[in-house]
């Protein structure tokens, strides 16, 4: 509902995708330290952005800030105290107190409010409520008066921000003046209709209100009605000025709230002096600056919080992205500029500045880097290399800690630094304080930051124009006095006015972080490796095993994932003392067939991180050859599969029992699975492998001839699953006699038997008992006596399954098990007449032509030994029908018809052909084998016509062959060519397979309903139809229509051209219209060839677009048209975005997503020159739009009126999620009175 509200900073959890091992978790890593700016964020409970917007900016206040620092223990209580049930502990403004200290001097990237909002009495679910932010700054104003009655605080809100407004009625008789006093925290100011902010005061402030006429006055000076003015004037002015923009309203209209997003200006600095009752005192007195803007970016419903702030104390680092690599510092300025070369004496210089001249190495850093405003990386390393290198290389002068994560300076090295360079650090220092000062703290520049949470962001101050109107626009507006100063010692000091306790807790809290850090710095940055050493494994049964035991085989290793490869196949040979030759190191794993050895570990300079060596990495130590004289298999291709391999026990005389024996087995996943047999010294048979994953039911398939060359992986196989191995002599019912694969534990254990025999019983139904193992005998012998039927009907009925709509099934055989027939527990059966087709029969449905409906289906049974010829004359038979005209199609599973069966000597079981499957009758005569009967249409978009037609009106012709599916236009309206398409059937065409698409031209240009005269076949574009509209274009005047792949039910339209046209590979054909001026239509269409040889850009075919049209490409928009869809889509050109990792460009293509371009498409070209709007729509696609809503909207009231019907039976119909009401904000404060 919120849009991008939720925005929580989740950058400290980490997502290894790596290999699968052991992975440290980060749950307890300390929070990430302030960025570049120096300035704290604070975390998003989930829905306190706007709380977070508002804290900023009281944090932001001084004047409010310190005189909360002010109130100590003794008048507000220690939190320690606070569930001590005498004590009156103020918890509000404690907490507040202490958040300000974390956001000043705790080194975080983001503070929490998770006490805060405690202290209000919030609960999680008033955590993820968004609220309005003026509703919070009067609410949490007035927790504050509550919290702070009885202190030397108490007037503390009143003090800063308490302003009056004097409403006055003058009487134009007696000139009696008649006024009220109004208090104001926040002015609300009005929006709508409004230019700004000064506009908005103006008619507040200065305008008068007349009573005249039929709206008079009642004086009470003169006691009766008079003519009168009424103003209102602000009378006192506080020393901070908080304003409220009106901009969420009611639409009495269409009754729903709206938010403005018109543009709505206001000053960085504003006058207030024509708006005040005393004007006599100097401007200065009434100029205010503006120093927090807190923003909502959406709707009137929910949306997102942030705040521009000003910092006046400039406490935070301002300074811009783009000018990191721009030192601070004017370095022209610094009379000796060998000091700042020299990286020696600048971290000593730092490391100076540390009380115990003690810091983390990643702290050096960023502290260098503040200092002369360029990183150790772009200003040193090229000369001196990395820092922690050049660290260790003056180990006279700094000590690296054992981790090498904490460095200080020696102790005899500070005290001769202090003395050797204090003179030239001073004057180092000073300048460089200076130099930052003057930048940062010029007027012409103010320190604004754009605080979006826990993100803190130099802005400049020409960025807030932007937040004048908009979705994105000001919402509350924060003026401070401009006469306020603050005192030197305040500038950029965090630590002004802090009180004492609050230092100590916040010094203590950042030691803490930094122990912390340096602890989750070296547990992150080191690695615990197993090492298998080679020659205590050897090589059996396809993978490597301890020679010993597992202990004395691997020995484990705690190594820093900095450091290279190198580096650790150096400490691993000073820890093998005994090793001899070549060491490789090879990154295993442990499979269920033992160790296998995954890839060999190669780039001695690289990194442990960046060949992503995840913790627990099992390392085999071997030479990269053999183990114990047997050449090692590598690779991920060839790992090792356990595999449980079934098969038949031999007896002692070598014949075959009916025992099966279960033994595992090691094979390389590339194997061909045909080396079971050899495994088994079995010579030949059939494989079956398990393909259900679920514990306690097995699914065996068997695995064609054809299949066994296939490998172990590519038939899916994984380490413990089951292999069947079947001799040719072994028997049918070697599975169904193992008891062990029968599953005989179901929570129902019935079946629900309809009486469908037309014969008359007492009951309609009977459930009746069984198993999985139940055969289907037993339950239709126990549904007729149950069912108290004639004893004869044994003889002549069979069972049905009825699917969930109620139509009957094909029947089950008698001999066969629920299980076998794949019948579920609690299924329906239907008990009918006539028996059961045999295991050489089928039972089929057919239906006559293409539109079947259910339940009107035929039923037959036949031989499946029958050919299809034979099949098509039964059915006809038992249809009464005649002739020669009919073939067979088969219902595919969208229920349409099919392929035809057009082999009418072969027989139905080579065709595939199942009981239970739908054959169609269907009018028509097959073509010959390896011919196609192709129906053709005619295709005539709108446009001009080509110059060889004939000259009768072909505007709205119908051809003597009949039907047409869509008609054109209307003649003389605006073309509106993208949404009409007019096809009208020409006949049909027998043609071989083997001709080519000019020759079915040739041939389509003789058929006796076309009554054009056409040069030739090149004059003709050929299209298939899909949808009624033309779908994929034929190229190639030569291929042979095999090549297109049309199957047998294509349908081919052919398209007049004015000009021969031979299309090559790369070329693509679109269809352009230009938007007329004016008018929501568009001209006629324009074939454009575009060649898509450099790639499908939306660049490149912008260019094309517009040198077609002879117009600039940056005057120009152009848009695809989705007819189904009745909408159009912009065609932007995308920027290249380049992925960070592998630095390659990836273009932007509309063969996919969004747009899936493709021949025939229609473009929209919009000519800004004379048009400047966005809309490419026409009436007619609001039309269609508007039908499409109708259609949905009746679809969408069926189903409730369905649902309403079903109530009975069902739970209930789901109502559609209405928005929950808006639930009042509130703080909840104890009394202190």
């Amino acid at each position: 509902m919120f849009g991008d509200l939720f925005e929580e900073d989740y950058s400290s959890v980490s997502n290894n995708n790596g290999k699968g091992k052991r992975l440290k978790t980060n749950a307890l890593e300390p929070p990430a330290p302030r960025e570049f700016t120096n300035l704290s964020g604070i975390r998003n409970q989930g829905g306190t952005c706007y709380l977070n917007s508002l804290l900023q900016t009281l944090h932001f206040t001084p004047e409010f800030r310190e005189a909360l620092f002010s109130l100590g223990p003794e008048e507000l209580g220690s939190l320690e105290d606070k569930d001590k049930p005498d004590a009156k502990v103020r918890i509000i403004p404690l907490q507040l107190q202490r958040l300000f200290a974390q956001l000043l001097l705790l080194d975080q990237e983001a503070a929490s409010t998770a006490d805060l909002t405690d202290s209000f009495g919030w609960t999680s679910d008033e955590e993820m409520r968004q609220h309005d932010v003026q509703e919070l700054n009067r609410i949490l104003f007035s927790a504050l008066e509550t919290s702070l009655v009885g202190t030397s605080g108490h007037d503390l809100i009143n003090r800063l921000y308490h302003g009056t407004i004097v409403n006055q009625i003058v009487c134009k008789e007696c000139k009696n003046v008649s006024e009220k006093q109004e208090d104001f925290l926040d002015l609300t100011v009005a929006v709508k209709n409004v230019s700004g902010l000064e506009d908005a005061l103006w008619n507040m402030y200065v305008e008068e209100e007349v009573f005249d006429y039929d709206n008079l006055y009642h004086c009470g000076n003169c006691d009766r009605l008079v003519k009168a003015a009424k103003s209102a004037k602000l009378r006192k002015l506080p020393p901070f000025l908080t304003i409220s923009l009106l901009r969420f309203n009611f639409d009495f209209v269409k009754c729903e709230r709206y938010k403005e997003t018109s543009c709505y200006t206001f000053p960085l600095r504003i006058n207030l002096k024509p708006f005040c009752e005393q004007s006599e005192l100097d401007d200065l007195e009434y100029m205010y600056d503006l120093f927090s803007v807190i923003i909502h970016k959406g709707g009137c419903y929910g949306g997102h919080y942030h705040v521009y702030i000003k910092d006046v104390d400039h406490l935070g680092n301002w300074q811009f992205q783009e000018d990191k690599s721009k030192p601070d510092v004017n370095l022209e300025d610094i009379q000796n500029k060998e000091e700042i070369d020299d990286p020696l004496m600048i971290l000593k210089a730092i490391l100076l500045q540390e009380e115990s001249n003690l810091i983390p190495v990643d702290q050096l850093g960023q502290k260098l880097l503040k200092k002369i405003g360029i990183s150790w990386n772009k200003k040193y390393r090229k000369q001196y290399g990395p820092l922690r290198k050049f660290l260790q290389v003056h180990s006279q002068i700094f000590l690296l800690s054992s981790d090498e994560s904490t460095v200080r300076l020696l102790k005899d090295s500070s005290l001769q630094a202090e003395s050797d360079i204090q003179r030239n650090d001073q004057r180092l220092f000073k300048t460089l304080t200076s130099e930052s000062l003057t930048l940062n703290d010029r007027p012409s520049c103010p320190h604004w930051f754009d605080i979006n949470d826990s993100r803190v962001q130099p802005i400049k101050e020409k960025d807030i124009e932007q937040q004048f109107q908009g979705k994105e626009s000001a919402y509350m507006l924060f003026y401070r006095k401009s006469q306020l100063r603050r005192p030197p010692e305040a500038r950029a000091n965090p630590r002004y006015k802090v009180p004492h306790h609050l230092l100590s807790e916040m010094d203590a809290a950042n030691i803490e972080l930094q122990i912390k850090r340096a602890e989750c710095d070296s547990t992150n940055n080191t690695v615990e490796l197993h090492l298998h050493l080679g020659p205590h494994y050897h090589f059996f049964n396809g993978a490597l095993h301890p020679v010993v035991s597992q202990t004395e085989s691997m020995w484990d290793l705690t190594f820093d994932k900095r450091k290279t490869l190198g580096d650790l196949r150096q400490s691993i040979f000073q820890l093998l003392e005994f090793w001899e030759g070549d060491m490789v190191l090879s990154v295993a794993k442990f499979v269920p067939a033992g160790l296998h050895v995954c890839q060999t570990l190669n780039g001695d300079d690289l990194a442990l991180c960046e060949i992503e060596i995840a913790d627990g990495e099992d390392i085999f130590v071997w030479n990269g050859v053999e183990v114990g004289g047997i050449q090692i298999p590598t690779g991920s291709d060839c790992e090792p599969l356990l595999l449980n391999v079934l098969h038949v026990a031999t007896s002692g005389e070598g014949e075959e029992c009916q025992q099966l024996i279960e033994s595992p087995h090691v094979f390389p996943s590339n194997a061909e699975i045909g080396t079971v047999f050899t495994a088994l010294a079995i010579p030949e048979g059939v494989i079956l492998i398990n393909n259900t994953e679920s514990r306690g039911e097995e699914n065996w398939t068997t695995i064609p001839k054809e299949d066994l060359k296939k490998t172990f992986r590519e038939q899916g196989l994984r380490n413990g699953s089951s292999v069947l191995i079947q001799g040719s002599n072994d028997g049918n019912s070697l599975l169904t006699k193992q008891g062990k694969w029968i599953n005989t534990v179901n929570e129902i254990n019935w079946l629900q038997v309809k009486n469908l025999s037309q014969l008359e019983s007492e009951e309609e139904q009977v459930k009746i008992s069984a198993t999985l193992n139940t055969v289907v005998f037993d339950i239709r012998i126990k549904a007729i006596k149950e069912l108290k039927l004639l004893k004869e009907l044994a003889e002549n009925s069979c069972l049905r399954p009825i699917d969930r709509n109620g139509k009957l099934l094909c029947p089950v055989p008698d001999r066969c098990t629920l299980k076998e027939a794949g019948l579920k527990m609690g299924s329906s059966l239907g008990l009918c007449p006539g028996k059961a087709p045999t295991s050489s029969q089928l039972f089929l449905f057919f239906a006559l032509g293409s539109d079947v409906h259910p339940g009107t289906e035929m039923e037959i049974i036949v031989e499946e030994t029958i050919s299809v010829r034979d099949c098509l004359k039964i059915m006809l038979d038992k249809c009464g029908l005649t002739g020669e005209t009919w073939h067979l199609r088969k219902m595919d599973w969208c229920f349409e018809a099919g392929e035809p069966l057009c082999e009418e000597d072969a027989k139905l079981k080579e065709l595939m052909i199942c009981s239970g499957d739908t054959l169609l009758l269907t009018e028509g005569k097959l073509p010959p084998l390896g011919f196609l009967t192709v129906p053709i249409w005619w295709y005539q978009p709108q446009g001009p016509l080509p110059h060889w037609k004939d000259h009768q009106d072909q505007t709205n012709c119908t051809l003597s062959q009949g039907s047409v599916w869509k008609a054109s236009s209307t003649p003389g309206a605006p073309s509106d060519a993208h949404a009409e398409v007019s096809l009208w059937y020409l006949g049909d065409l027998e043609i071989s397979e083997d001709a080519t698409l000019g020759e079915l031209k040739s041939q389509a240009m003789t058929l006796p309903s076309l009554e054009f005269s056409i040069p030739s076949p090149a004059f003709l574009r050929a299209w298939t139809v899909e949808s009624k509209r033309p779908g994929r274009l034929l190229r190639g005047h030569q291929q042979q229509l095999k090549e297109y792949k049309l199957g047998k039910r294509t349908e081919i339209c052919l398209e007049p051209l004015q000009k021969e046209e031979n299309l090559g590979p790369w070329d693509v054909l679109l269809r352009t219209q230009m938007r007329l001026p004016g008018e929501r239509a568009y001209g006629p269409p324009v074939d454009v060839l575009w060649d898509t040889a450099r790639g499908w850009t939306a660049s490149s075919l912008r260019q094309r677009v517009a040198d077609v049209y002879s117009l600039p490409v940056e005057k120009i928009e152009i848009a695809k048209y989705f007819p189904d869809k009745f909408a159009w889509l912009p065609v932007s050109s995308w920027n290249q975005q380049t992925t960070k990792r592998k630095k390659k460009k990836k273009q932007d293509n509309l063969q996919g997503a969004p747009y899936y371009l493709k021949d025939g498409d229609t473009i929209g070209v919009k000519n800004f020159l004379v048009e400047d709007d966005d809309d490419f729509s026409t009436v007619r696609d609001d039309i269609g739009r508007e039908k499409q809503k109708e259609l949905a909207l009746g679809k969408r009231k069926s189903r409730e009126a369905l649902r309403v019907q079903c109530s009975d039976v069902s739970t209930g119909e789901t109502p559609a999620r209405a928005r929950g009401p808006e639930a009042s904000l509130s703080i909840h404060v104890g009394s202190f009175r």
